[in-house]
């Protein structure tokens, strides 16, 4: 076998910690601390054949346990929600912070099988990227992650496999989330702000900070308007704009009280960069749904979410979250699985 004793009584004794040893077989535990293992060695490259590195068993069996082995993944997704339901919840309890809760989505990105493949990649789609603008090929993932007085977990990895749209993924979060025991935060981009996701995580305690689309349209003072149009409309009022500093970045930005359909009474926070104020291409929005907050109160929790980008890229590059060479959707779901509770414990 590759690795020391002492690699794998390390980590064993972190599983431990969160009942895998008592929820899985000796077998089963064996071969998830050999991925995890080969998940950490420098340069993993998501070759199944690098798990035979750290396993006394040839990759085939390694193969076969991520793809058609008898073991119980949906028990361990349990117990991985319910670690980071501990840990996060329990600090919110005992230091009164809030709970953010923040969603997104990214691509790991594969190579277009050809219509002559016989075994094409399972659940393997085109998705249109943000970042690249265009439409990608690959796998889709929504993350979600909780954060309080600065722990961040990743709490689920959900594979968009176009059954069910990316709203119901999260809105089936919303709803296993135990009601936050502090007044607490959901933070999104404009996909995710929306009227039943907002409604969904209200009732458990979460107000909503999330990006919204600049041709939404809103009410105020009874005028109907999309939000590119108010912000014009502040302007020609001469109202000044706040100066603020997110990061190292300044903004100009204007907070006021609208109405949104279907959501109701919330704060508009329209935003310019320093350097481009009053150019429509530069205007982002963002609603909050607790009316009490300031300008840098909603832009201090909104930067919270930065951190699931960090993980994502972290996840890429560390983990092989866009490099593994697995074909089969139950094999992807269950390497995700395993790569997420290699987080849990730094070994």
């Amino acid at each position: 076998m590759g690795n020391s004793i002492h690699e794998s009584s390390v980590i064993f004794n972190a599983l431990k910690k969160y009942s895998f040893c008592i929820a899985f077989r000796h077998t089963v535990l064996k071969h998830i601390i050999a991925i995890i293992i080969s998940v950490f060695r420098f340069g993993y490259k998501g070759k199944t054949v690098q798990f035979a590195e750290a396993s006394p068993h040839h990759r085939t069996t390694i193969a076969h346990f991520l793809k058609n082995g008898k073991w119980d993944s949906d028990l361990l997704e349990d117990l991985l929600k319910n670690a980071v339901i501990k840990i996060i919840y329990k600090e919110a309890v005992q230091t009164g912070e809030p709970i953010h809760c923040f969603v997104d989505d990214t691509i790991s990105s594969k190579t277009k099988p050809s219509s002559q493949a016989l075994h094409p990649i399972e659940d393997a789609y085109f998705h249109q990227s943000h970042l690249k603008k265009r439409q990608d090929y690959g796998h889709q993932a929504v993350g979600v992650m909780l954060s309080c007085n600065g722990i961040t977990l990743n709490y689920a990895i959900v594979m968009y496999d176009k059954s069910k749209s990316k709203i119901q993924i999260v809105l089936d979060i919303a709803a296993e989330l135990p009601k936050a025991p502090v007044p607490s935060y959901f933070l999104c981009d404009s996909w995710y702000t929306c009227a039943k996701i907002v409604s969904a995580f209200k009732e458990k305690g979460f107000y909503t900070i999330g990006a919204i689309k600049t041709n939404r349209l809103i009410t105020l003072n009874g005028d109907k308007m999309q939000l590119e149009q108010l912000a014009a409309a502040l302007q020609l009022a001469g109202l000044n704009a706040d100066l603020v500093t997110v990061g190292k970045r300044q903004f100009y930005v204007f907070l006021c009280k609208v109405h949104i359909e279907d959501i109701g009474q919330v704060l508009i926070l329209l935003s310019y960069p320093r350097d481009a104020f009053g150019e429509p291409s530069t205007l982002r929005a963002f609603i909050c749904t607790n009316l009490s907050l300031s300008v840098m109160g909603i832009l201090d929790r909104y930067v919270i979410r930065w951190n699931i980008e960090v993980f994502f890229r972290q996840a890429k590059q560390k983990l092989a979250f866009d490099k593994y060479q697995i074909r089969s959707s139950t094999g992807i779901k269950r390497f995700w699985q395993i790569g997420r509770a290699s987080c849990r414990e730094r070994v």
